[in-house]
């Protein structure tokens, strides 16, 4: 049985992807830097190998967001893209809502949630984390 195909790109169509393994993980990431990145109350990520992902049209601007940290967004319409992290170098995050199916994945957890908005309210019975979890 082959793997799935989730494609996906930004707003404008410009930046087009594809993953063609399961994902690792899907998380709701609470940071400030996601909030930041997106102007969203959280981001919702999900992970892939990376040797399973491309981007199959345009090239994405990167963002080092932090010196251990960079993101990905399209030059034309700003969407966020992807995130990677220097010691995850083996996984690529992409933004669930860039997914052509975002109901192709589920989310696991959330992280980060020491940074939540107060007045965010989710009701789910996911697990909570603090920080970012273990990876085990």
């Amino acid at each position: 049985m082959s793997a799935p195909v989730l494609d996906g790109g930004c707003l404008c169509g410009a930046i087009r992807y594809r993953a063609d393994a399961p994902p690792i993980r899907t998380v709701h990431c609470h940071c400030s830097l996601c909030r930041r990145a997106s102007g969203a109350a959280f981001v919702t990520w999900t992970a892939f190998p990376a040797e399973s992902f491309a981007f199959v049209k345009g090239t994405p601007s990167v963002f080092k967001a932090t010196p251990k940290a960079e993101r990905t967004f399209c030059p034309a319409c700003g969407t966020q893209l992807t995130f990677r992290h220097v010691e995850s170098h083996h996984m690529i995050d992409v933004t669930v809502g860039s997914l052509d199916h975002p109901d192709a994945v589920t989310p696991g957890d959330h992280i980060w949630t020491s940074a939540q908005l107060k007045w965010l309210r989710m009701d789910d019975d996911l697990p909570r984390h603090r920080g970012e979890r273990d990876e085990g």
